[in-house]
């Protein structure tokens, strides 16, 4: 019998254990990792800004490497000591708490390990419950054998709980500290390490007392523990407990949404945004802001010309500002740009061999093709040098060159840079579109003007890090884009050297819409746009006035400027009288010029009537001619009457009265020619 019940009970232990087994590896596969925010990262992979699950809660994936190693020390000092050696359950502490709970009758103490916790937590299991607890235990001894001890703090460390919908030890670091917990004071150390504890009772932005006591308590069991000195623990329980949460970070905001909206997917987005920048700039833009008035707004971004890479990108000053439609990315919305294309156009116009920034152009009223543009200010320079006339962006100079490279071309190296420029009539582009008659954003303009910075070659902009991009395409030819950014530079003549630091140019839309200035220097691109959300004029709105200070402060905050380079080979460093002729003039400049060299017959004027009395030297008729380039023929009726002359005077003697055709031919053989009628007394 004694046999018989061995065997038994063998055979009992034997299924006890196999049913033990079973039920724990039926767990295994049930206990999933949960779902954490998605988070928008820097290009260093700083957390820019993170985005709550469905129901609320704040929850970020965290790891070991994550927090402060000093913090992890005291959770498992303080929660698990064992961790690292036992299977899920620490026995010693187990038993401790299976006795206390048969003494008592109820569960007095857990005895939970950190694995036990967690498959509490994944399971959402209560915590004084018999039956929980031992659901507890079997799901611990599955994560033990399922995951790495790595793995399973990764999950505590994302799930403990921190009150309210805080989840995790990284948002209740950035909702209590403002920091990631990479960097942890022993203060902040033991407070994250006791609130998962009670994490209603102990929140300190609610019950910062208790908040205190449970910090402490913390800090002297680490002081007994040798995990810190006493000293440290001392100064750390001086330092006050957080009495406000703060937001959870968000930085470049229209941009993460946009990205996170566009792949729902994604656990995490990298930006090539440089947090420290993007900061900056967001808190030069609120305090900029302030002074506005509402509800003007503005708009900045910064790239690297040579990359295409966004380093900041603010779109507007206050995302829940409804005042000024915060929620609008400015940077992507169409507008008017003004005279901010004419600098594409001036290269296209070197690039061809149209001009040079040494050629006179025409600053005068004119019209072309129907189209009668005016000056900003209504008034005209006359003569000018190209250069000059696009620093001082002329209209008439601009929409001239641009009749003579054609709108067409302009359109398609805008293309060629990335830019969709809008044609809302869907109308063959025409000379408008050079002062600003086309739609455009703040993204196109700062991807042409990287196409100036970077020699010509436009890369494509892009703010997400890692994605597949075409390769960069050429607007300009490098000797073009040179050109261009030295007269951009503000360089009085085309040297050989570097043109200066920062080159920049405005535009102001028609009707004070939009402010625009867009900037370079040798890296970075800084477009800045002011005006209002809903395209209403501002009166006083101008590009030089309220942009360009912008964009000096924004150079300012991103660090030192970065020289623009010299000048890449076959650059035509001539002016004046250096230049080939067929640059030294343009368009209305050169049949002005052309108009006053040639020669023309001051006497006798056309359609005269000339009385010569008597005979001999008394009957000449005297010829005389004004400009032109000697030496002169001279032709009556076509017959020459004197050959070869370097005077500008000649002298005739008719035969006999009546018409005749007197013309006059100069060294180039530019001719002019007057009929006169000649009475002899």
């Amino acid at each position: 019998m004694a046999l018989a019940g061995a065997l038994a009970g063998a055979v009992l232990l034997v299924v006890a254990v196999a049913s033990f087994e079973a039920a724990v590896e039926r767990r295994e596969a049930s206990l999933q990792a949960p779902v954490t925010g998605v988070e928008v990262l820097d290009r260093d992979g700083a957390l820019l800004r993170a985005f709550a699950l469905d129901d609320g809660r704040w929850r970020l994936r965290a790891t070991a490497d994550d927090v402060d190693p000093r913090y992890l020390r005291m959770l498992l000092a303080w929660e698990d000591k064992r961790f690292q050696t036992h299977g899920g359950i620490d026995p010693s502490a187990f038993a401790r708490a299976v006795w206390q709970s048969l003494r008592h009758f109820r569960i007095v103490s857990g005895g939970s390990t950190l694995t036990m916790q967690v498959a509490r937590m994944l399971l959402d299991l209560p915590t004084r419950s018999f039956a929980a607890k031992g659901e507890q235990v079997l799901s611990a001894l599955a994560l033990e054998r399922s995951r790495s001890k790595a793995d399973i703090l990764a999950l505590y460390l994302s799930m403990a709980p921190y009150g309210g919908n805080l989840e995790g030890v990284r948002a209740a670091s950035l909702a209590f500290f403002g920091k990631e917990p990479r960097r942890l004071t022993a203060a902040e150390a033991a407070l994250l390490v006791v609130l998962p504890q009670s994490p209603e009772r102990m929140r300190p932005d609610r019950n910062p007392g208790e908040a205190k006591r449970g910090r402490d308590r913390v800090l002297d069991r680490m002081a007994a523990l040798g995990v810190i000195a006493p000293e440290e623990a001392r100064r750390a329980k001086a330092e006050p407990v957080p009495t406000r949460r703060m937001d959870l970070p968000m930085l470049a905001a229209h941009a993460a949404d946009r990205l996170h909206t566009e792949h729902p997917d994604r656990a995490q987005i990298r930006l090539t945004i440089d947090r420290a920048l993007q900061e900056r700039l967001e808190t030069y833009v609120q305090v900029k802001a302030a002074s506005l008035k509402r509800p003007l707004s503005l708009a900045i971004l910064v790239s690297d010309h040579s990359t295409g890479e966004v380093l900041a990108s603010v779109g507007s000053p206050d995302l829940f500002d409804a005042s000024r439609d915060g929620f609008v990315d400015l940077t992507r919305s169409e507008r008017s740009p003004g005279s901010a294309l004419k600098p594409l156009i001036y290269g296209l116009a070197f690039e061809r061999g149209i001009a040079h920034p040494e050629t006179l152009v025409d600053d005068s009223p004119g019209g072309f093709s129907g189209y009668t543009p005016q000056n900003f200010d209504h008034d005209f320079q006359g003569i000018i040098t190209a250069r000059r006339a696009l620093q001082l962006s002329r209209n008439l100079p601009a929409v001239e060159l641009l009749s003579a490279v054609g709108p067409s071309r302009l359109i398609s190296r805008m293309k060629r840079a990335g830019a969709a420029p809008d044609l809302s009539d869907r109308s063959i582009p025409g000379l408008a579109i050079g002062l600003g008659g086309l739609g455009l954003s703040l993204e196109d303009l700062v991807r042409i003007y990287g196409g100036l910075a970077n020699g010509g070659l436009a890369e494509p902009l892009h703010v997400t890090m890692g994605e597949a991009l075409p390769r960069g395409r050429r607007i300009l030819s490098p000797q073009a884009a040179w050109e261009v950014t030295s007269i951009l530079a503000g360089a009085a003549t085309t040297a050989k050297g570097s043109p200066g630091l920062v080159a920049y140019k405005t535009g102001t839309s028609y009707g004070y819409r939009d402010a625009w200035t867009v900037g370079y220097d040798g890296r970075h691109v800084v477009g800045v746009w002011l005006g209002r959300p809903d395209g209403a004029p501002v009166s006083g709105l101008v590009g030089q006035d309220m942009a360009v200070p912008v964009m000096r402060d924004v150079f300012a905050r991103i660090g030192p400027i970065e020289p623009l380079p010299g000048p890449p080979p076959g650059i035509l460093a001539s002016a004046g009288a250096g230049l080939p002729p067929p640059l030294k003039r343009f368009g209305r400049a050169a049949e002005k010029a052309d108009a006053r060299l040639r020669p023309e017959i001051a006497y006798p004027p056309n359609a005269a009537r000339v009385e010569l009395v008597g005979q001999g030297a008394d009957s000449d008729l005297f010829l005389k001619v004004r400009n032109g380039e000697p030496p002169f023929t001279w032709y009556v009726d076509g017959a020459p009457i004197a050959q070869n002359l370097d005077g500008r005077q000649a002298a005739w003697r008719p035969q006999e009265p009546g018409f005749v055709e007197i013309s006059v031919v100069d060294k180039a053989g530019a001719a002019a020619r007057a009929s006169v009628f000649v009475d002899l007394q």
